[in-house]
């Protein structure tokens, strides 16, 4: 879904929500540029991957600590976790990679459109009115 914004979508703005999108945070970038379902999307998985790298982080540590102790858990894959977190945030991030280059592309396109009515505009001869 796109929202007419308030602010013009400009080259510099789109390359802006790109940078935001492909560098900070997947999906903020297209909530920014208005694009609400995309960017929820996205946010949402690249927010799920991270929760789930986390948790994989979280389980191989504690068993590696345990070693440690006189009571070690017993050795196990957590593999599958980390795997489908890495899997569920790179697709976010490729997702958002996608809608930045269709919002430079929307702005890319809205400004040759502007030059085009302004140059149509003045390809018009000034009328001379008779004395």
């Amino acid at each position: 879904m796109i929202r007419p914004s308030a602010k013009p979508l400009t080259q510099h703005r789109a390359l802006n929500y790109a940078m935001i999108n492909q560098l900070a945070t997947p999906g903020f970038g297209s909530l920014l540029a208005g694009r609400y379902v995309a960017g929820t999307g996205q946010l949402l998985l690249a927010a799920t991957g991270c929760v789930l790298i986390g948790t994989w982080f979280v389980k191989v540590l504690t068993v590696y600590y345990s070693q440690m102790t006189d009571n070690p858990l017993p050795a196990q894959s957590h593999a599958a976790l980390g795997w489908t977190g890495l899997a569920l945030f790179l697709s976010g991030w490729l997702w958002a990679l996608v809608t930045s280059i269709s919002i430079y592309r929307e702005a890319v396109a809205a400004r040759r459109a502007e030059l085009e009515q302004k140059a149509a505009a003045l390809s018009e001869p000034p009328l001379l009115r008779p004395r």
